[in-house]
């Protein structure tokens, strides 16, 4: 029940409880939905296929939750195929477009590494293009134009280290605004007894903790202790 009391806290404070929804799993008696609905006052119980732009729904497969973001992605290339564009246009275009689509779902979710193939493909055959309906043959390998351009390579975002890194940002935010209600929330569920970064999977974690522990390991190559007055012992290098 301490996540009910922490969202209850919530609720008196930042949530407007007409305007809020509440979905319970199959497992869940009838009579502790009931209890749980009154202590939060939100008495709408239903579920909407995406809620703030993410699926509300993942389950045990990220394919088919995130098949949009590839949908999307292919709408957008294939829309620029039709056009006449230089090699720089191109390269301009994914940078600024079709690699920013995911990133708003990569900061809260880790993708599957079939839908990182899938997205990239996409890149691949926009920017070198296609002749008779036929595509053109890669002359430089994907891995080298996603090194960056002080290597002397063009500097396209590798969309698996990008994920990773944006959910090591999740994880710094945790560890600066412990008293948040995200934060709060992750503490009562996964790591009630023991510190954040001392916090393992766990036995049944949710696709939000996966994501997080994945995020975590990236930012514990970085994180250092620096010796000063003990008020703050965590910095990023």
């Amino acid at each position: 029940m301490d996540v009910l009391n922490i969202y209850c806290q919530a609720s008196r404070q930042m949530i407007n409880t007409d305007k809020s929804s509440i979905h319970f799993a199959k497992g869940v008696s009838t009579g502790l939905c009931g209890e749980i609905m009154d202590s939060l006052d939100v008495h709408n119980e239903a579920l909407s296929e995406k809620f703030l732009g993410m699926p509300t729904d993942v389950g045990l497969s990220t394919n088919g939750a995130f098949k949009y973001l590839n949908d999307t992605v292919w709408k957008r290339v294939q829309g620029w195929m039709e056009q006449t564009l230089s090699a720089d246009d191109k390269e301009v275009l994914i940078k600024a477009v079709a690699q920013t689509v995911p990133a708003f779902s990569m900061s809260c979710s880790r993708l599957s590494h079939g839908l990182y193939q899938h997205i990239e493909v996409l890149f691949r055959s926009f920017r070198w293009g296609s002749k008779e309906g036929k595509r053109r043959t890669c002359w430089v390998a994907w891995e080298e134009m996603t090194k960056p351009k002080f290597l002397g390579e063009i500097g396209f975002r590798d969309i698996e280290i990008f994920n990773l890194a944006l959910l090591a940002r999740q994880v710094w935010h945790i560890l600066q605004e412990p008293s948040s209600l995200s934060a709060r929330i992750l503490k009562a569920v996964n790591f009630l007894d023991v510190d954040f970064l001392s916090a393992g999977l766990g036995s049944s974690p949710s696709r939000i903790w996966r994501a997080i522990v994945d995020g975590k390991g990236v930012l514990e190559q970085d994180i250092i202790c620096r010796i000063g007055t003990g008020e703050e012992s965590l910095s990023g290098v």
